[in-house]
């Protein structure tokens, strides 16, 4: 967690006695994102955004090796944590100007990772390609392909799908107008309020490559007033929107998503889940 002013987010566990970043397990199925965003805010109070990543750290504790994934984070109300209640897993959350941290941090490899995150520690805008979930064969389907529906695999995908997008503070939902893109991203939709635009441009039937790339840049231009924006589409749509970022075609499963954190229209980071 970083903010203005170069101060970073620390925290203090007393059973360690040691200072370090906000971290935890994972519960059961859940993703390596959401956990990020659910133990800032369980260790400090404060509703993080993700940004770009940073290197993941593997070390070796008594109980084995032990890999943490890192991002820099952003709060997304306040930053105030003078109102955190001790506990005796955390009992001090503070502020600390990063050249203090860096002596104040326990363990090299947290170090290390401060080290990186100030190595280019500007905000980055966040774009993501998602490809929609699972959906019936095409040659099962004998009605409008526009209407071909999810599988129930499909919607549990769907579902899944929730904490992850709300992980990155996705604020804007474009979408192919076709059924199992929609409903690929509409309980995201559903449980955060955000709008639906459903967009025929971004389906097989009337995609056209230069309509596709325009429509995509317009979005990247306009990240930084609307926030992060995901784009879900058909695969073979897919490879005009990544010309639109500046990537070759990523060749996404069903389901899956490309994150791509821009500054200005340049890509500085990928992330693939």
């Amino acid at each position: 967690m970083l903010r203005p002013g170069r101060e970073v987010l620390l925290v203090h566990r007393p059973k360690y006695d040691d200072w370090s970043f906000p971290k935890g397990k994972l519960d059961r199925g859940e993703h390596v994102t959401a956990a990020a965003v659910r133990e800032v805010e369980e260790e400090t109070g404060l509703r993080v955004r993700l940004g770009r990543p940073l290197s993941s750290q593997r070390y070796t504790t008594s109980k084995g090796r032990k890999t943490v994934h890192y991002w820099i984070g952003r709060a997304l109300d306040s930053d105030d944590v003078s109102g955190y209640v001790a506990n005796a897993e955390i009992d001090e959350v503070a502020w600390v100007p990063v050249d203090k941290a860096a002596r104040l941090l326990t363990y090299p490899h947290d170090r290390e990772t401060l080290a990186e995150a100030l190595e280019e520690p500007r905000r980055t805008r966040t774009l993501i390609v998602l490809r929609h979930t699972d959906s019936r064969a095409r040659r099962s389907w004998h009605g409008d392909d526009r209407v071909r529906p999810l599988l129930a695999t499909g919607r549990r995908q769907a579902e899944r799908l929730v904490p992850v997008l709300a992980a990155y503070d996705v604020r804007r939902v474009l979408t192919s107008s076709s059924t199992r893109c929609a409903d690929s991203v509409a309980p995201y939709c559903l449980a955060t309020g955000v709008e639906l635009e459903l967009l025929d441009a971004l389906s097989e039937e009337d995609a056209r490559p230069r309509k596709v790339r325009k429509l995509v840049r317009a979005v990247i231009e306009e990240l930084g007033a609307s926030g992060p924006a995901v784009v879900c589409s058909h695969r073979p749509v897919l490879p005009d929107v990544f010309a639109a970022v500046g990537l070759d075609d990523a060749g996404l499963e069903k389901g899956e998503l490309l994150v791509a954190h821009l500054r200005g229209d340049r890509v500085v980071s990928v992330e693939r889940h």
